[in-house]
């Protein structure tokens, strides 16, 4: 129950920022900021070992029987 609630209220809120229309009325600036030293940091990973290969498998596909109605009117291209 409280899954469906959060969900509603979500979309509720997404709907609702979709609808807003936001104009700019004032130009901002950024602000001057001096930045000086540091360093970054540095980190060692080890990434999983995966191996990614290809099998030749022969699936299987039944047969379907498919009967389309005759169809009616002009044709969606408009070609006649």
């Amino acid at each position: 129950m409280k899954r469906i609630i959060a969900s509603t209220l979500a979309a509720t809120f997404a709907l609702g920022l979709a609808a807003c229309d936001v104009d700019q009325t004032k130009e901002g600036d950024m602000p001057e900021v001096n930045v000086e030293g540091g360093e970054l940091p540095e980190y060692d990973v080890e990434t999983a070992d995966v191996d990614v290969g290809t099998k030749e498998t022969t699936v299987t596909v039944p047969d379907v029987d498919v009967t389309m109605p005759d169809a009616e009117g002009t044709p969606a291209t408009g070609d006649e």
